[in-house]
């Protein structure tokens, strides 16, 4: 079949993503707030017997580019392989989608210009002439919603019939620069757009309350503590029937390998099978609930007026409002924050957001920090979601001061400004929420953690049945590191359990338990150091392989590892000494 290539552009958050997704059928994770795509996305579809590879671009506002992502994008946009550029325009916004659009025009061979989200249009009373777009760029113009699939069968037709020669598709606009983009951009929107309504006044007076310094700040506060609390007090009943499906399912498999020999039933149940039960157990039911949750708000629009309300702090510590953005992808999952860092301009900038991610507790250490509230510390369900709460603060405390001091020491730089447009307030469409927070997030996660948990069982049963001067190998090891673990009012198996969950930090409780051969006791210091040092340590292994693959440089990726480890051991000895002192 012959191929054709065709390549998606547009403004940040107008639904490139879904788009693509629709098309190819593949999964990349899209959301309401722009920044979300920092790479290009490669997919195909077949129509009418001929194969079309699709390019999803990132974002950007203007082919006259700043930051990386919108390098890559711009000088994809120029090249000579495109057989058709696909610009897609956000109809609730046109004027401003229009600017990229004239300039694409002007150097594009062949484009169709698409309309996405015309229904949210249609319900703000905006209505576009998208005849009149087509005759003033001489090509044609599809109205479509991605998210509801309406519309795709003719963009896809169209496009077809642009790559075959049928459809004439050769745009005729000149422009010279950014500044005569958006007056014609403006001037044209004004020609072609007619509005008979207002934005409906609650979305104005949510925003009057989100977008306060006053207010805004413990209205979000409010709504991440209610996420938390839903989180913790459902957790329970699942966490209580999975521990008992799990403790009947290895007696039902201890019965079962009866007659294997002993220790290679011990190493199947005791060191396999009761790794992955404790990572399930443990991970599965707070995820199951705080991912669906956390994926509503995201798409409900509330991540990037976070964003918006975090800019002046993090600009007074010398860091960048996109910074924020970044912040907010660390908190599914560092390293994705890591790659996220690209959407900042300035290299110094870029570079301490980066340093700074792994202070932000990931997915994976979110279940510890519950559990180590709820269980460890034996309190209820209300004072489980303060302590989470606190952890949280403080993150995004020590995250600021961190910029702070890197910003006056080894990454002074030119501070660099921050535009962002906040997108309009969509109610989320659940059942879909729903399905991508359970397979995109909380599957993936839990499949990756039983892909490391399984032979990490593995290896911690044989350690600890290898014997080294009349103890065994998770014991010597143990000891070895007792000093330090005492020293920062841990314990030497803590400590290996760190040192053991490097792979993912969703490990370190399970391991704990299987180096204790037992539930985990701690003390009142000993738990609060704990949960300090889970906060603050060095990242998991993907996270560092991550860091290096973005700075190049072994020096900065020790830097990130050591940041987060020197603040956490110092809040840990601290609290120690404090406690000696009560």
């Amino acid at each position: 079949m012959d191929g054709v290539n065709i390549v998606l552009a547009g403004n940040p958050n107008v639904g490139k993503s879904t788009l693509f997704n629709a098309l190819t059928g593949l999964r990349q994770h899209t959301g309401n707030w722009p920044g979300k795509t920092v790479d290009t996305a490669s997919g195909a579809y077949v129509y009418r017997g001929k194969r079309y590879r699709i390019t999803d671009l990132p974002g950007l506002y203007s082919l006259h580019a700043k930051s990386p992502e919108e390098k890559v994008a711009s000088s994809c946009l120029r090249g000579e392989t495109i057989d058709c550029t696909v610009v897609v325009c956000d109809a609730t916004c046109l004027a401003r989608s229009l600017v990229l659009a004239l300039q694409t025009a002007a150097i594009a061979r062949r484009m169709v210009l698409v309309l996405n989200l015309t229904d949210e249009a249609r319900s703000r009373g905006l209505r576009i002439d998208a005849a009149a777009l087509a005759r003033f760029f001489r090509i044609p113009v599809v109205e479509i919603s991605a998210a509801r699939r309406e519309g795709l069968d003719a963009l896809r037709e169209t496009l077809r019939q642009v790559c075959d020669g049928f459809l004439p598709a050769s745009p005729a606009v000149e422009v010279t620069d950014d500044a005569d983009s958006a007056q014609k951009a403006a001037q044209l929107a004004r020609k072609v757009q007619t509005c008979s309504g207002r934005v409906q006044p609650w979305r104005e007076r949510l925003d009057r309350i989100l977008l306060s310094p006053v207010g805004g700040w413990p209205a979000m506060l409010l709504l991440f503590t209610a996420v938390l609390w839903l989180t913790v007090k459902g957790a329970n009943a699942p966490g209580y029937w999975l521990e008992r499906a799990f403790a009947w399912g290895g007696a039902g498999l201890t019965a079962l390998l009866r007659t294997v020999p002993g220790w290679l039933r011990s190493f199947l149940v005791e060191g396999i099978y009761a790794t992955v039960a404790r990572v399930v157990t443990v991970m599965l039911p707070p995820m199951a609930i705080f991912f669906p949750m956390f994926t509503l708000l995201e798409d409900f629009g509330l991540l990037p007026r976070l964003a918006f309300l975090a800019d002046r702090p993090l600009e007074r510590c010398g860091a960048c409002g996109k910074q924020a953005l970044t912040s907010c992808m660390s908190l599914g999952c560092n390293a994705v924050g890591v790659v996220g860092c690209r959407i900042i301009d300035s290299p110094g900038e870029r570079l301490m957001a980066l340093l700074t991610c792994s202070l932000l507790p990931c997915n994976g250490r979110f279940p510890t920090l519950i559990l180590l509230g709820a269980v460890v510390l034996r309190c209820a369900a209300g004072a489980t979601v303060l302590f989470v709460a606190c952890a949280l603060v403080l993150s995004v405390t020590m995250v600021l001061l961190a910029c702070r001091v890197l910003s006056r020491t080894v990454l002074r730089s030119k501070p660099s400004g921050f535009v962002m447009e906040l997108p309009p307030y969509r109610l989320p469409r659940v059942g879909q929420v729903l399905l991508r927070s359970f397979l995109d997030r909380t599957l993936r996660i839990l499949g990756r953690a039983l892909l490391i948990a399984a032979p990490a069982g593995a290896v911690i049963w044989t350690c600890a049945r290898v014997q080294i001067a009349g103890e065994s190998l998770l014991e010597f090891c143990a000891a070895l590191l007792g000093p330090v673990g005492n020293a920062l009012g841990l314990s030497g198996p803590i400590l290996l359990a760190f040192v053991l969950s490097f792979p993912a930090n969703e490990l370190m409780l399970p391991v704990l338990a299987l180096i204790t051969a037992s539930e985990p006791q701690f003390s009142a210091a000993q738990a609060l150091c704990t949960a300090l040092f889970c906060l603050f340590h060095w990242p998991c292994g993907p996270t560092v392989l991550t860091v290096y693959r973005e700075t190049g440089s072994l020096r900065w990726t020790a830097l990130s590892a050591a940041l987060p480890t020197a603040i956490g051991s110092a809040l840990c000895i601290a609290v120690k000494a404090a406690s000696a002192l009560l």
